[in-house]
């Protein structure tokens, strides 16, 4: 048997009454690889570049090793008579695609080798994580090659990678020598693969350790309240709009003056409404929703201030209303922009006098409540057309929050999107759902003129149709599907969601080689792994 006539299919075992996996009869785990980059950020940003390179060397030199090791026992054909086998197993890790190898000498007549790859997982991680390197950075790959040709011809072979596709090379180059024939230029880099060099770190590392808890500790003292990204994670806010929007929420949270919430139906106003509350003094107090526009002019009345027994025919007993029962806390009068005329009257008597009749009562009651309204209308042209009081409007909005439509932050349509899935598939128990690319981009492009609640209505729509567990663009409902006028679907686009659906468009186009899609954009490799860094920000579905 020759190396390229392994494939993994043949070599992976599992067992299906457990989760054991086994390759060349070696137990074997999967590790995500965004979380092998997270892991190798940590330790740079923690202990330094050199510290984390050390560490990665000794793990990819030991597994180089451990690899010759296990061959040497059970397929020792394959690790004396065929030259390749090393790099064949390196790609059926999953780590490389391996392109060459060969053997050859220098001026000196000194042996040398030199091997090349493509689709490194190291360099794709560190361009994700840190952007363009100045050094070759598959420290564990190069590592690997060490141990296992070390291991294989009973001497000291160290590989560096001369040539790295993060430094925008177009492959990955290592060239292979005899410890003793690599020039002094190059001892520095051989250190991370000798066993003491862990040894050597520890020193350094404790002290790291020390100040890293001191720190620490100062930064527990500055934390008094919720960091901002839990309460930007929680309405899954990606965008500046929609960021700007909750740092004002939370503000004004702290007076206790009336607020109007405005925007387009759908934004998610109670959402804010909430948000506002939460962040209040009252906020362990009662939050209490009414929508104005749903009941009859009557029934608001009674649901609002409540009523006595006797005082209408059905009235057999007494009855509080919401502001009452709001007493303390924070009253949400969702559309309005849609109370009958007289209703505002007494809306407007409730605002200036602190107090509420019930109906049928001649007794008024004294509330503590904090009026927050919201609308789809614009209450200043309801003004002046003569359907909404002028007074009860500047009751009302002393301050106004305006939500911004979808089409204004489509950074967040993705995350939104995954939110909403997740959310779906956990009450209904089936398996995670991603979206394809072209699902995402259709969602990109799309003017979502019923912003949030359409969102969501769509996801379910499409989570129903999807057959499999990846929604396509056929799964996505009707008018998603049909392009949009130009004026909803460009003028009113922001530049990040045109630069997206473009590059998604590339990415396409070419498979998604990363490279030739860099080339056809006009753009570095380095810069297009930015871009899609900051587009992966939005969602965890990668293209």
């Amino acid at each position: 048997m020759k190396a390229n006539d392994l494939y993994l299919k043949d070599l992976l075992e599992t067992s299906p009454e457990s989760g054991i996996i086994r390759l060349l009869n070696q137990r074997v785990v999967l590790l995500d690889a965004m979380a092998l980059g997270l892991l190798q950020k940590e330790l740079v940003d923690s202990i330094g570049t050199e510290a984390a390179r050390t560490i990665f060397s000794r793990f990819g030199y030991a597994h180089g090793w451990r690899t010759a090791e296990s061959l040497r026992k059970d397929w020792p054909d394959l690790l004396h008579k065929d030259s390749s086998t090393g790099p064949r197993l390196h790609t059926l890790h999953g780590q490389l695609t391996h392109l060459s190898l060969a053997r050859d000498t220098d001026e000196n007549g000194h042996i040398i080798i030199k091997s090349t790859w493509k689709d490194s997982y190291e360099a794709e991680q560190y361009l994700l994580h840190h952007g363009v390197p100045e050094e070759p950075v598959c420290w564990t790959m190069a590592a690997f090659a060490s141990g296992y040709v070390s291991n294989r011809t009973g001497q000291d072979i160290y590989f560096i990678e001369m040539e790295c596709a993060a430094k925008g090379d177009e492959v990955c180059r290592l060239v292979g020598r005899p410890k003793e024939q690599w020039e002094s230029e190059y001892q520095d880099k051989l250190n991370y693969f000798k066993p003491e060099a862990i040894d050597s770190l520890l020193p350094e590392l404790n002290q790291q350790l020390k100040n890293l808890e001191k720190q620490l500790t100062v930064r527990k003292r500055q934390i008094a309240i919720v960091d901002e990204e839990v309460v930007y994670e929680k309405l899954s806010a990606r965008s500046t709009a929609m960021r700007k929007t909750i740092d004002l929420a939370k503000r004004i949270a702290r007076v206790d003056s009336t607020i109007v919430i405005s925007g387009e139906s759908g934004v998610g106003k109670e959402k804010f409404a909430r948000l506002i509350h939460d962040n209040s003094d009252r906020g362990n107090r009662p939050f209490i929703a009414v929508n104005c526009g749903a009941l009859t002019e009557s029934l608001l009345e009674s649901e609002l201030f409540g009523y006595i027994k006797g005082a209408f025919t059905d009235a057999v007993s007494d009855r509080i209303g919401l502001f009452e029962a709001a007493n303390g806390g924070t009253l949400f009068l969702d559309e309005v922009g849609d109370l009958p005329y007289p209703m505002q009257v007494k809306l407007l008597r409730v605002l200036q006098e602190r107090e509420v009749r019930r109906i049928g009562d001649s007794k008024s009651r004294p509330i503590d409540v904090r009026i927050l309204s919201a609308t789809n209308k614009n209450l200043a042209i309801e003004v002046e057309n003569g359907r909404f009081r002028q007074d009860l409007y500047y009751r009302l909005r002393v301050i106004e929050l305006k939500i911004p439509p979808m089409r204004e932050r489509t950074e967040d349509i993705l995350a939104l999107a995954n939110h909403f899935t997740e959310s779906i598939v956990q009450h209904t128990g089936r398996d995670s759902v991603t979206f394809s690319p072209a699902a995402i981009k259709q969602m990109m492009v799309y003017s979502w003129p019923g912003n949030v609640r359409e969102l969501r209505n769509s996801v379910e729509y499409a989570l129903a149709l999807a057959s499999s567990n990846r929604i396509e663009l056929d799964d996505l409902p009707e008018e998603l599907q049909r392009p949009a006028p130009f004026h909803e679907n460009t003028a009113s686009r922001t530049l990040a969601a045109v630069e997206w659906e473009h590059i998604l468009k590339v990415l396409e186009t070419t498979h998604g080689n990363k490279a030739q899609a860099a080339k056809n954009l006009g753009i570095g490799i380095a810069t297009l792994y930015r871009k899609l860094k900051q587009f992966e920000n939005m969602t965890d579905n990668r293209y």
